[in-house]
């Protein structure tokens, strides 16, 4: 019984001898990544920090009295390298305003917004410094120019808002009628 106590010991002793050994003859980055040994093996991804972005403030106002818009659409399309990134819609608080923090700094980008009884407004602007505002007049819709011709070879005026083309219309088409006065079938 004695015998088996110390071979136990004996056994336990040696295993932890063998990794004292070990760990003193084995490379230090075996066991863990080592920071400033720029020899050892790096191992697992490499950390891409993301560019740098700026703080875009938009205010969307109306044209003839400057007060602020509620609920306007403004639409962000960076582009980066002639490549549309994707776009990003927000809409106005009260005061008119919208911001943003996801367009990388250096980067162009189309701001569009769209607001009811108003017109379109779209307009490129390239962002190079952290913070940037950029303050929209909307204005009314105003006439639009028509390619379109009447009947009479004359350019087609057209009135504010979505206007349809002028058509030619089509005459009516005749039904020759009967003399007999009968009711037709039904």
């Amino acid at each position: 019984m004695v015998f088996r106590k110390y071979s136990r010991v004996a056994f336990f002793l040696g295993i932890a001898v063998s990794l004292l050994t070990i760990a003193s003859v084995a490379p230090r980055h075996v066991f863990a990544q080592d920071e400033d040994n720029p020899k050892a093996e790096q191992h697992g991804r490499k950390y891409k920090s993301p560019p740098e972005t700026s703080h875009i403030e938009v205010t969307v106002l109306k044209g003839f009295n400057k007060k602020p818009i509620d609920g306007a659409h403004v639409i962000f399309h960076p582009v980066k390298d002639g490549v549309d990134e994707g776009n990003l819609e927000v809409k106005t608080h009260q005061d008119g305003k919208v911001s943003i923090d996801v367009i990388p700094t250096g980067s162009s980008v189309r701001i569009q917004v769209l607001a009811d009884g108003f017109a379109t407004y779209a307009e490129d602007y390239i962002v190079k410094e952290a913070n940037r505002s950029i303050v929209i007049p909307m204005i009314r819709p105003r006439e639009q120019i028509s390619t379109y011709v009447d009947n009479q070879g004359k350019a087609a005026q057209m009135s504010p808002g979505v206007q349809e083309p002028i058509r030619p219309k089509k005459a009516a088409a005749v039904t020759p009628s009967s003399s007999s006065g009968s009711k037709p079938k039904l």
